[in-house]
């Protein structure tokens, strides 16, 4: 009788699950917010990409500099 407890969980759970789900992915709204999150996410780690490059430029122009 334990596991019946268990089996009607799994299946509330993937039925909200499929709504919740559903839901989302027909809702314009949170598409919209998906996009643009993806975005700045993407703009973040460009930058992120970008400020390490120019790091690496400075310390290798300050080992240079000092290890004449």
């Amino acid at each position: 009788m334990a596991g019946g407890g268990n089996f009607m969980h799994r299946i509330i759970s993937y039925v909200v699950n499929e709504l919740v789900v559903n839901g989302l992915a027909n809702s314009p709204t949170f598409q919209r917010f998906a996009v643009r999150t993806s975005k700045r996410i993407e703009d973040i780690s460009n930058k992120a990409t970008q400020k390490k490059q120019e790091l690496a430029e400075q310390i290798k122009d300050i080992s240079k500099k000092y290890g004449e």
